[in-house]
């Protein structure tokens, strides 16, 4: 059940904006096991002055303008490991489609309980079936 917001600057075309999507979602089912179906995104794009960011900061080189933001809320905590390998997982996959450099990923993860989550209906699914 995460839920991924996607942030980068504006002017991407359709076609990388799918490519960036498909293929943090592939990193999500197979590093995280997440069920394939459960695909939950959004794709903020922002102007130069509403994304800021440090160019150098924890990469091994400077991102560049193609920097993209995964903020990533979940609902099961994974391992420490698991983590690592997802976000190894995240930079292959973005480096093929759509070509995203593994220095301007950026990823955080968000753990939340199971009362966190509506689904719809006004209604807590996900303690309401336990």
């Amino acid at each position: 059940m995460p839920f991924t917001r996607i942030t980068l600057l504006r002017g991407k075309p359709p076609e990388y904006l799918k490519a960036l999507s498909d293929s943090f979602h592939r990193a999500l089912v197979e590093a995280f096991e997440v069920p394939p179906a459960d695909r939950f995104q959004s794709i903020h794009q922002l102007e130069p002055h509403e994304l800021i960011f440090d160019r150098t900061y924890f990469a091994s080189k400077p991102r560049s303008d193609d920097y993209v933001f995964f903020d990533v809320t979940i609902g099961k905590p994974r391992s420490t490991e698991v983590k690592k390998a997802f976000y190894r997982r995240v930079a292959e996959l973005l480096a093929d489609a759509p070509g995203v450099r593994a220095e301007d990923t950026m990823i955080t993860i968000t753990t939340a309980t199971r009362e966190d989550w509506s689904f719809a209906d006004g209604r807590a699914q996900m303690i309401e079936q336990v």
